[in-house]
Formats: structure tokens, C-alpha cells, sequence
């Protein structure tokens, strides 16, 4: 709209005689500093961050000038100039959380409501909405608030499906929370018990919060039905107790936090607040002598269909049916598959979120990716059930339009059904493949012209990278991407029989193939180096990092490729922070998932630095088992993104599988990646079943009972033809090859 002459005078004209900056000028200025393309960004995202952003000013508005309330974790400590998270807000028009991203969700599989429960125990449990908080305050006036606390401990378990739990205390006052989700009779609920224990006697106090972990989240009215067992909140939800409230107050804006009224005379059973920042308090009392437990259940509207008649834990026992397990003496190890597991199948429940709450919508990078974790897992029923989809969402010009401005989405789709292909030998269905023509087809159509004498020459267009790796431009990522997927659909276009359709296809693959090799030939003897930057156009920067995927997941080039040899030796030299890849471009943090994919490309050239990186992966994960998007380098909690990332869960379900199994060039590869010092504690270690491109395998190694130097290695699988060329490479040992047919093998142990 801008681009009419009379808007753009009349822009100009309004914001010079109000003393602003030419925003038509600045616009053109700003689009100078991308290539050109067709979308300068994305209305996804312009429509997400204003959003994002309108909370934040909210929350500068409201947090800064009322800091003796009780806020959540990530503002009492990033408001605190004492602490490491402090963030000075002078010129800060917005204030949102940058500080402390973390919280772990609870649910039921198939069902999207996601509950989050943050690093102190504070429970949302609607998307995007207010909050519970549990406080307990002792007669001689001890006050546990647990969001003030430094230190808590905070763990997810198996109990009740899936749970989280929270346990903090100050001067002998203790507060034991547990949340999950339950179904009965069809409805579903979040359910929190909470436990006190008070020795002198005093109170607990469930508080209804007019916020969450991204900041302020209105409540305009809340009342306790007169049989002080209900509060219904904003006319419409609902929170129910398990025993009437013994006191009650509530309190609206001017009157400040309901926390300074506990000790009113004067009771209240509703409120209502002009400004929407409604606190109220449900207080039962606790006697000195024994512990007191209130349960709290918050019913969800519209979810009265049932799970076939199963119980909410039997929902997770069907659910993880098939997954492959994880043996090993290392409880971080172990403890962090499982979590990110269950991590991808509450984020799937029917469509594919990249995350409970801040990335709660559908991306086809993040599905492919989260799909491709559960593959790693074992969980190929649920694949089969995201690669149905892809069809309805493909557009008629065969697009699989993810969002505006952004061209790997087609490459990743055709790599993913192809993958599916590889590990189940399940041709696609008639609806799938015709979806994978026109994706193919779309991918060709897309190219520039290979005629034009220009660095981009042959490559996809410029686009606008979500994967934060710069402005617009010709990034190799999206290359990368097409090629394989132009290679896979030719792959399912020969197994179907389509032979005349594959050659297309591989020619064009090919095709493809040189003219990127031609763009890196021209950048290397330009830089006088040899290594793959994100574009043609730019120099070496943390944005390479998109490129890596060229040799994982992809496998387009060989483990010693000079390419991919130099993109790596530069990341490792100039983009680590404490062993963890550091995302100079937005994220702004250690980005889980990247560093993993760097790990992955280590791991296939047997280069032993891999095992640093997983490590730092590893000490980066929150208390409950979970990674956010990026993480903050000095508070170790989230500083990007969703939380509870489920990319980042994937890309650890992988490079666990792939230290065990994986698949290289034609060869299976096995315990490439395990930690020498797990063959030296005497358990049993092992992954499985698992699919391969050869058929189902489970591989375990243990010390030899008659002579601990030597370990015994076991393969259990089931072949589909011919038993491939299996080589056992143990970090820091020589490969041994097992004969044809083998299935054991006696090794003697390698110097830790």
C-alpha cells in the first residue's frame, strides 16, 4: 500500500509534522540491508511478535510500578539487581521475559490442552492465561512464597501419567505441590495437590495469579460460589477445591496485591477490577500437628469426547507402546530421553506444535524435525499419522506453505515421507505420493535461473529465514533442503516403480547439486576458503550453521568433506560458548538443537569432540528434564522461544539413537557415541528396537562376566533382506566389522 504515491506522501507528511522519523524512508533503508525477495517478512511472525510485544508493554506498564506484589519466578528475579538475570528497563519499551523461558507442561495424548507449570511450582492452566499460585504463611508470620525463593526442587514423573513436581521451604515450612491432568467420565481437568507442612500451624494459601510466565494475564472478575468450594473466574472458567474455603479475600488493582489483606477483618467473596488484575486468596488452615493437602481441579470446557473409555495413565501406557528404551548407568541420559518423549507426544496430539505454550501453533520445519524424533523413538505410528496430513495442507501450486517468504518446507516434507519410507518399507499411499509430485514439482518450478551469471545463479529464491540466520537472502539452507527432497522423491518414485518419474526427478537433483557446488566454488576462491556460509552472499558467520545440515540429517556430504569440514572447524572456533553453539542471530543464546546438530556432524567424523557438546546439552536442561529454544548463557534458564522446545527434545531422541545406531553411506554403524566409562560400571547398556534402513534393531554391550577387560556386544534384529554391513566403532577404539549374519561379538574394552 505504501508503494502509491499518494499514501506515501500523506505518511510523510503525517510523521514529519509530529516530529518522527519518515517511516517510508526508514522502510527502504531497512529492506536495503536484505536481497530482494518477495516477502520482507513474514505475516505470521509480524502478527506474533506485535502480540508478543503489546504483552510486553503490559507488562512495563504494570510490573515495574507495583514490584511489592508477589510475580512470577522470571520477574522477581530479572527485576532483582542482585541477581544475575537483572535487566536494566530504561529504555526498554517493552519488558518480557529474556531471562528465565522454562516450564514444563502436563497433558493426556491426543488432547490439546497443555498445562505449564513454571520453575516454582506457578500453574497456568489454560493456554495463555491466568495463574495459581500456593503460598504458605506460618502463625509467628514465616512466609513461604515460593517465586522469592532462590532454590527449589522441581522433577516430572510417571505418577499419574505424567506429572510435575514441586517441593520448596524456608525455616522449616515446606510446600510439596504435584500437577497432571486426569480424565473422568470424558471430562478433563488439571488436578493440583498441594501439601503443607507448618509445624507451628498457619496457612495455606492458593492465590489466583493476573499472570503467567510470559507476564500480565487479565483477570476482571472472580467470585466463590456459596458453598466455598468454587471460584469461577472471568464468567467462565472455574476452579474448584476439594474442601470449602476457610477464609477468603480478594482484592482488585488500586488495593494493591491480595497478599497485604490476609489479615483483614473483613472477608469478601468476589471482585471485579476495571483494569483486569483481580488477586484473590483461598486460605485453609494447617494444624502443627499433622500435614495438610488441598487438591485443586480447573475442568476444561468443550472436552467431553472420550478416550475409548481409558483412564488418563492408561492413555500414556498406549500412547509410548513401541518406543525404543534407553539403557544406561547415566540417570541424566536416561532421564532426559524419556522426558523429551513424552515431550513430542504432548506436542502432537493431533497437529504438531513446536511447544506447549509460546510456540503453540503448526510449522512444517518443526513437524518434520519432531517427527523425525519420534521415528528415532520407535513411535512410527504417530509419523504415519503427521505424514497423513501433509496433503490437506498443501496448497494447489504444490507449496507447503509453512509461511510467507520461506522455501524449505517442501524439501523437508518429501525427506521426512522418504525417511518414513526408509525405516518401515510402507510405500506411500496414492493421496501421498500425488502430494509428493506437486511438492517436487514446486521445488523445480522455484529455482532461479542457472543462465545469469550471478552468485545465486540455480539456488532458491532469497527468502526470510525463521531459522534466525539473517535478513532475507539466498541462504544454502533452503538448497540443502530442496535437493533432498528432489533425491527423495525420486528414491519413492523408484520404489512405487515410477522409473521414468525417478530419472526426472534424480536429474534434477543433480542438476540442483551443481549448481550450489558451483556458488561455493565462486564464494571459496572470493573468502580464499573453503567452507559453506549461509549465503552466496554473505560472509562466514554464526548463520553457517544452517548449512551443517548438509551432512546431518541430510547425508549430501561425506563425513570428510573439505566443505563441511571448514564450516564446522569455523562454528567450533568462533561460535561455542561453554561447548554449547551460540546463535549470535536472535536467539541470542545456546541454542540446544543446533549444538546437537553439530555434535551429529562430529559424531560422523568420528571426531571426538562430540561428546563435549552433548555434555553441554546435557547441563543445559532445566530441572524438570527440558531445554528451551535457547538458553540464557549466565541464568541457564530460557532466553528464546517456547519453554519446552520440542525440536530440542527431538534432536536429543537422535543423537541418542544415532550414539547407539545409525546408518551411513550403505553401513549400519553402532555404539559409535556412548560414553567409554558407561563399559566400566558393570550394566547393562543398550537401545532398541528401533527401525533402521535395514530392518528393526536393538543393540546392548555389557562387561563379560568371566573377564571384565573384555565386553560382550549383542545385536537383536530383524532384517528385511540381506543383513547389512554392520561396524562397531567405539569412541577412541579401531572399527570392527561383524561377519555376515553375526549377531554378538566379544571386544576388549577401550582405555577410557
Amino acid at each position: 500500500m505504501l508503494n502509491w504515491l499518494p499514501w506515501r506522501i500523506a505518511v510523510k507528511y503525517i510523521a514529519r509534522s509530529h516530529g518522527f522519523l519518515d517511516p517510508v524512508h526508514l522502510l527502504a533503508r531497512l529492506r536495503q540491508f536484505s536481497q530482494p525477495s518477495e516477502v520482507d517478512e513474514p505475516i505470521e511472525l509480524l502478527r506474533a511478535g506485535v502480540v508478543f510485544h503489546a504483552r510486553g508493554l503490559l507488562n512495563s506498564k504494570v510490573i515495574q510500578h507495583n514490584l511489592d506484589w508477589v510475580w512470577p519466578y522470571w520477574i522477581e528475579r530479572q527485576y532483582d539487581p542482585r541477581d544475575v538475570s537483572y535487566l536494566p528497563r530504561a529504555f526498554s519499551i517493552t519488558q518480557i521475559n529474556l531471562t528465565n523461558r522454562n516450564w514444563s507442561s502436563v497433558g493426556i495424548p491426543g488432547h490439546s490442552e497443555l498445562p505449564i507449570v513454571d520453575p516454582r511450582g506457578l500453574l497456568t492452566p489454560l493456554w495463555d492465561g491466568w495463574s495459581l499460585d500456593v503460598w504458605l504463611i506460618s502463625d509467628s508470620g514465616i512466609r513461604l512464597l515460593p517465586s522469592k525463593q532462590l532454590h527449589c526442587q522441581q522433577h516430572q514423573t510417571d505418577e499419574q501419567g505424567l506429572c510435575v513436581q514441586t517441593q520448596t521451604q524456608t525455616e522449616g515450612v515446606t510446600l510439596n505441590n504435584r500437577v497432571w491432568m486426569e480424565c473422568n467420565e470424558g471430562l478433563i481437568s488439571c488436578v493440583m495437590s498441594c501439601v503443607a507442612e507448618i509445624p507451628e500451624g498457619g496457612w495455606l494459601i492458593i492465590s489466583a495469579r493476573p499472570y503467567n510466565p510470559e507476564g500480565i494475564s487479565l483477570i476482571d472478575d472472580l467470585t466463590l460460589d456459596q458453598q466455598r468450594s468454587i471460584w469461577t473466574i472471568n464468567n467462565k472458567s472455574t476452579v474448584q477445591f476439594d474442601h470449602p474455603v476457610e477464609r477468603h479475600h480478594t482484592s482488585d488493582y488500586s488495593n494493591g496485591d491480595v497478599l497485604i489483606h490476609l489479615l483483614d477483618k473483613e472477608q469478601t467473596s468476589s471482585r471485579h477490577c476495571k483494569v483486569g488484575m483481580v488477586t484473590a486468596a483461598a486460605m485453609f488452615r494447617v494444624s502443627g500437628s499433622s500435614t495438610t493437602q488441598v487438591n485443586v481441579r480447573i475442568a476444561f470446557e468443550n472436552t467431553q469426547k472420550k478416550i475409548d473409555q481409558i483412564d488418563h495413565a492408561d492413555a500414556w501406557i498406549q500412547a509410548l507402546k513401541g518406543k525404543s528404551e534407553l539403557r544406561s548407568p547415566d540417570n541424566n541420559w536416561n532421564k532426559l530421553y524419556e522426558s523429551a518423549v513424552r515431550t513430542l507426544i504432548l506436542c502432537t496430539p493431533d497437529d504438531v506444535y513446536a511447544g506447549p505454550y509460546t510456540y503453540k501453533r503448526y510449522w512444517y520445519r518443526d513437524t518434520v524435525f519432531i517427527a523425525h524424533g519420534l521415528l528415532c523413538a520407535g513411535l512410527v505410528h504417530r509419523v504415519e499419522h503427521i505424514i497423513e496430513q501433509f496433503p490437506k495442507r498443501q496448497n494447489k501450486q504444490g507449496y507447503f506453505h509453512s509461511q510467507d517468504g520461506e522455501w524449505d518446507s517442501n524439501g523437508q516434507v518429501l525427506w521426512l515421507i522418504n525417511q518414513y519410507y526408509l525405516k518401515t518399507r510402507q510405500l506411500p499411499s496414492e493421496s501421498i505420493w500425488s502430494s509428493v509430485q506437486i511438492g517436487a514439482e514446486w521445488i523445480i518450478k522455484k529455482r532461479l535461473p542457472d543462465n545469469v551469471n550471478e552468485p545465486w545463479q540455480g539456488l532458491m529464491p532469497a527468502g526470510f529465514s525463521a531459522e534466525h540466520l539473517g535478513p532475507n537472502d539466498y541462504y544454502y539452507w533452503d538448497d540443502f533442503w530442496s535437493i533432498s527432497g528432489l533425491e527423495s522423491a525420486a528414491n519413492l518414485a523408484s520404489a512405487l516403480g515410477y522409473l521414468d518419474i525417478a530419472k526426472h526427478y534424480r536429474l534434477e537433483a543433480i542438476d540442483f547439486r551443481r549448481a550450489v557446488d558451483a556458488s561455493l566454488h565462486r564464494w571459496s576462491a572470493q573468502h580464499k576458503m573453503t567452507a559453506i556460509p549461509a549465503s552466496p552472499m554473505r560472509r562466514m558467520d554464526a548463520g553457517a550453521i544452517g548449512s551443517v545440515v548438509a551432512g546431518y540429517p541430510l547425508q549430501l556430504y561425506s563425513p570428510g568433506c573439505s566443505e563441511l569440514s571448514g564450516t564446522l572447524d569455523f562454528l567450533l572456533k568462533n561460535c561455542l560458548y561453554k561447548d554449547g553453539f551460540f546463535q549470535d542471530m536472535i536467539h541470542s543464546g545456546v541454542n540446544i538443537y543446533l549444538t546437537l546438530h553439530i555434535a551429529q556432524n562430529l559424531l560422523r567424523k568420528n571426531e571426538p569432540r562430540f561428546a563435549d557438546l552433548i555434555q553441554s546439552v546435557v547441563t543445559h536442561a532445566s530441572v524438570a528434564g527440558h531445554w528451551p529454544e535457547a538458553v540464557h548463557p549466565h541464568t541457564n534458564g530460557g532466553c528464546m522461544g517456547d519453554g519446552q522446545h520440542a525440536w530440542a527434545a527431538a534432536e536429543w531422541i537422535a543423537m541418542v539413537r544415532n550414539c547407539f545406531i545409525r546408518e551411513d553411506n550403505g553401513e549400519l554403524i553402532l555404539l559409535s557415541g556412548i560414553p567409554l566409562q558407561w563399559l566400566y560400571q558393570n550394566a547393562e547398556v543398550g537401545f532398541g528396537p528401533v527401525p533402521t534402513e535395514f530392518g528393526t534393531v536393538l543393540v546392548s554391550i555389557q562387561s563379560d562376566i568371566e573377564d571384565n577387560a573384555y565386553c560382550h556386544l549383542k545385536i537383536d534384529a530383524n532384517w528385511r533382506g540381506a543383513v547389512p554391513t554392520i561396524r562397531v566403532c567405539l569412541p577412541n577404539t579401531a572399527s570392527v566389522s561383524l561377519a555376515n549374519g553375526e549377531s554378538s561379538l566379544r571386544i576388549k574394552k577401550p582405555a577410557c
